[in-house]
């Protein structure tokens, strides 16, 4: 199997289990209906861990752009390789979804809430605000990227860093995917989007474009910067691009706080 195949299948699998896990709790007359955000967190966590399983001999399992974009961005996988995993990557995220579209195939058209429908497939935040929204974003997969790289780092959990990185997806998800739904992978939100956009579903709405770029764009900003950290406290190796990310981020944070307080005064 191919490095390409791998990501599409691995990303596939990690989508299909996810939205999912998602399309079970959220649509009407399922038997999950209703089963809350940790069945969600736990469903996500063991979809990752299963994907990484699966085809991590193969490719290394990256399965997100954020983290071929932080290993690319450490210097460890080749900036080459890095349209060629993204786009299988994004293949997989659409081949997932409509993976989960045809599984719930009766379920469509008796949930009428097109909002939740969009839910399966990607995700949205509990307030809309863009760039709270985008830090939300930034932090949750700085976690991830740090995270997977302090595991990896331990050889007593040699064998099992697919399974605890699964667990670290689930922690992400309850502690800090209440605001966005916790993309942390534009794969897994813009992939699914596409698929929600291109399938007749049932009486569904429209894929929420205008907010489509925040989790693509936090994620890979808080996968970057996360690696780059990651280099600095263990390597003390600091490159122009720690910088660049730096103001970047700091930006966003000066916006969010600025926008939320505006808002608080308002009020």
């Amino acid at each position: 199997m191919s490095q390409f195949l791998a990501e599409l299948i691995g990303t596939a699998i990690l989508v299909l289990f996810g939205d999912g896990v998602v399309a079970g709790v959220v649509l009407k007359g399922t038997k999950s209906e209703n089963s809350g955000w940790i069945v969600i967190t736990v469903g996500w966590g063991l979809g990752v861990a299963l994907a990484i399983y699966g085809v991590g001999r193969i490719s290394g399992a990256h399965l997100n752009p954020a983290v071929t974009l932080a290993f690319a961005a450490q210097g460890v996988f080749p900036w080459a390789k890095v349209p060629y995993y993204i786009l299988a990557q994004m293949l997989g995220g659409i081949i997932g979804g409509t993976i989960v579209w045809l599984h719930y195939l009766p379920h469509w058209k008796g949930t009428e809430n097109q909002a939740v429908k969009l839910s399966v497939f990607c995700t949205g935040p509990a307030i809309r605000s863009r760039w709270a929204n985008l830090l939300c974003e930034i932090i949750g997969t700085f976690v991830l990227i740090t995270g997977i790289l302090f595991i990896g780092a331990n050889k007593f959990t040699e064998g099992l860093n697919p399974l605890i990185v699964g667990f670290l997806v689930i922690a992400i998800g309850v502690s800090m995917g209440g605001t966005t739904g916790y993309a942390i992978n534009p794969a897994r939100d813009l992939g699914p989007r596409i698929a929600h956009f291109l399938l007749p579903i049932a009486g569904k709405g429209k894929s929420d474009w205008a907010y489509s770029w925040i989790p693509v764009v936090g994620p890979l900003l808080g996968g970057v910067y996360g690696a780059l950290v990651y280099d600095l406290i263990m390597k003390q190796s600091v490159t122009w691009l720690f910088w660049a990310v730096s103001v970047l981020i700091l930006s966003a944070t000066s916006a969010a706080i600025a926008r939320q307080l505006k808002v608080d005064k308002a009020k």
